[in-house]
């Protein structure tokens, strides 16, 4: 059977161009365009995460050669962190926007979740 030669990515398939930690912010770089309100974009992330970024930091996305920081949101609307991130992964993402910013927010549960909660509490301060 001959190849009809019709294989082709997404449209809305977005690649990571870089993966960067500064400031206690894990930021994720990816491609100059506009991203549309409502729209549906699967975003993989190919660089690792740098090994100094903290589990808890938060993790923003910015586009191209912008300046402009904007958040990567849990389905729930909480600030996704470091420690939920994972390269070569796969994340269905919905842009939203507002009147004067926007947001990157995942579709859905994500496989894994770093949990650093302690196993108990009782009264004194926790130790490592």
């Amino acid at each position: 059977m001959a190849c009809k030669n019709i294989c082709k990515l997404c449209d809305h398939l977005v690649i990571s161009q870089a993966v960067t930690y500064d400031s206690g912010v894990l930021t994720i770089n990816i491609p100059a365009g506009s991203y549309e309100n409502c729209d549906k974009y699967c975003l993989v992330i190919s660089q690792a995460i740098p090994t100094d970024a903290i589990v808890g930091a938060p993790v923003v996305i910015t586009i191209g050669e912008g300046t402009v920081a904007y958040p990567l949101l849990l389905c729930n609307g909480a600030q996704m962190t470091a420690g939920t991130l994972r390269t070569r992964t796969k994340y269905s993402t919905v842009v939203q926007t507002s009147a004067t910013g926007g947001s990157f927010r995942i579709l859905g549960k994500i496989c894994f979740q770093q949990n650093n909660n302690l196993q108990s509490i009782n009264g004194t301060a926790p130790t490592e």
